[in-house]
């Protein structure tokens, strides 16, 4: 059975920044072979994409709102993927996923999440 677990959230001054993390397993094929993507909802909202990075040469993309700010990366040694926050705006709230997958989820599971709060 698949499972994510996301770490690293926390209350933030804007401007400030944050690295979250992922962690992934009982995948059916290797991590590496996944493409991986965060996500985030914010209160009232859909989960909305935000990032993601591709299994073969991980390549990545970006929701407009982030590019600059955001850098998604991957140690597929650890199973685990990250996503380094910078320059966090009261905007960036929001409870962070991550899943298998570029476009769409790969799995209907999602994790608990972590909880990233930008305000002063």
């Amino acid at each position: 059975q698949v499972q994510f677990v996301e770490s690293g959230g926390g209350l933030v001054q804007p401007g400030g920044s944050l690295k979250l993390s992922c962690a992934a397993s009982g995948l059916t094929f290797s991590f590496r072979a996944y493409s991986m993507s965060w996500y985030r909802q914010a209160p009232g909202k859909e989960r909305e994409l935000v990032a993601g990075i591709s299994s073969a040469v991980g390549s990545t993309n970006y929701v407009d709102s982030v590019k600059g700010r955001f850098t998604i990366s991957r140690d597929n040694a650890k199973n685990t993927v990250y996503l380094q926050m910078n320059s966090l705006k009261p905007e960036d709230t929001a409870v962070y996923y991550c899943n298998a997958g570029l476009r769409t989820p790969t799995f209907a599971s999602w994790g608990q999440g972590t909880q990233v709060t930008v305000s002063s």
